[in-house]
């Protein structure tokens, strides 16, 4: 497995991801959506943030993506690990992990004091990852608004 930054000429290869992570999620942006999302990472990665692309054998199958933010609760620089993403193939060969080490270097060199991120309360196969690696749960409650 070969873990590297998201570069322009890597998002063919990550657009089917992205489109599988959404279809398990229920949600249906458009790929021009997918697509100026990861070029705005592209971008600016060092205040927006990074995507990271896993490789197996040359082909994509899975990727991560951390946004930089703050957290006034501890006030440090974080890093959020907003998507985890691990093709069907390629689940239980210890991808997801190595996906979220490489997102905790990224905060690490960054400056950032640690990565955060969430997931649904019924995705038990992701949580036993998340118990694995050591992450602490926390116990908060999501809201959002349009804006």
């Amino acid at each position: 497995m070969k873990i590297e930054r998201v570069g322009e000429a890597d998002l063919s290869e990550l657009l089917p991801l992205m489109r599988s992570y959404c279809d398990f999620y229920e949600v249906a942006p458009s790929d021009d959506e997918l697509l100026a999302l990861s070029r705005a990472l592209i971008a600016d990665p060092e205040r927006e943030g990074v995507q990271l692309l896993a490789r197996d054998q040359g082909r994509g199958v899975g990727f991560a993506t951390i946004y930089w933010s703050w957290a006034t609760t501890s006030a440090e620089r974080i890093g959020v690990m907003n998507d985890l993403f691990v093709a069907t193939e390629a689940r239980g060969s210890g991808l997801a992990e190595s996906l979220i080490q490489a997102c905790r270097a990224e905060c690490a060199a960054r400056g950032a004091g640690k990565l955060t991120w969430q997931t649904a309360p019924d995705n038990a196969a992701a949580i036993k990852v998340y118990d694995r690696v050591g992450a602490t749960r926390e116990q908060w409650v999501d809201y959002w608004l349009a804006a």
